[in-house]
């Protein structure tokens, strides 16, 4: 592997390397700004105001999501595995939306899929240490908190995209005024809150409604259920069993700290 590929291929895969945290951290932000953005722009008030700045950020943004998306596919051996994966086509769509959003004020929803790109900042969450000889309940509360800080993202992620339908497809005298009013309104119903201030009054929006409140319940059994089961677990010797060594061929990287070879397709890790 050439050395500038290598380089490359560190920065945007391996967030075990001083570059990498550093890249995963910038991303995680432009991520937040370009999601943030968009929902700013949806208040009227505040679109009106600071439209051109808004703009301005959403370029900057997109120019640097399609930078980094044109160099994930030059550093793989196989382009197409970067491409068709999970998070190959999620960057393809966000860019095509933020760019469509920039020009079509109708397709501010495409948007929220960029935020899918938090999860690649997850796998930083797992470096957190954890002492062998501290106690088994003080090791379950702090994996727990590691969890629950992701839940958490989850479910704002959930809000973000639910709220966004919702102001889509409600109209605002029933109180979606906005993209961050209907992401109020179902934080409010996600966890069964349910205050009222704010009520679909639209068929397809009673339904989402409906689906909304089926999955609050789901989501407090998930909350509860994180602590108890990392209480269940046994404290395991060698807890850091795996890394972000990243394989420049299939982009595997679920690795052991000692693997020297991918175990998915045998290509050489000496070089990553």
């Amino acid at each position: 592997m050439k050395v500038w590929k290598l380089k490359l291929h560190q920065v945007l895969n391996e967030a075990d390397t001083k570059s990498g945290l550093v890249y995963e951290y910038v991303l995680f932000t432009a991520i937040l700004l370009a999601v943030a953005s968009v929902a700013l722009e949806s208040i009227e008030s505040v679109g009106k105001k600071y439209c051109q700045i808004l703009i301005i950020v959403q370029g900057i943004i997109l120019v640097g999501f399609v930078i980094e998306y044109v160099l994930r596919i030059i550093i793989i051996d196989q382009p197409s595995k970067f491409i068709f994966s999970f998070y190959g086509i999620i960057d393809l769509v966000a860019i095509l939306a933020l760019s469509s959003v920039m020009y079509n004020d109708h397709l501010y929803f495409l948007v929220v899929i960029r935020s899918l790109r938090f999860l690649r900042v997850f796998k930083v969450l797992k470096y957190i240490q954890f002492r062998t000889e501290s106690k088994a309940i003080l090791i379950a509360l702090k994996q727990s908190r590691t969890k629950i800080i992701i839940f958490v993202f989850a479910f704002l992620l959930l809000c973000t995209c639910f709220g966004t339908i919702m102001f889509l497809i409600e109209p605002k005298e029933s109180g979606f005024t906005s993209i961050p009013m209907s992401i109020y309104w179902c934080i409010v119903t996600l966890t069964t809150v349910g205050y009222g201030d704010i009520t679909p009054t639209t068929i397809p929006g009673k339904f989402i409604a409906s689906l909304i409140m089926l999955i609050g319940y789901g989501i407090i059994a998930v909350s509860a259920l994180i602590v108890t089961s990392e209480a269940s677990k046994q404290i395991a010797a060698g807890e850091h069993e795996s890394n972000t060594q990243t394989c420049s061929h299939c982009l595997n990287s679920e690795h052991k700290d000692e693997a020297r070879y991918c175990h998915k397709c045998g290509n050489s890790l000496e070089d990553v």
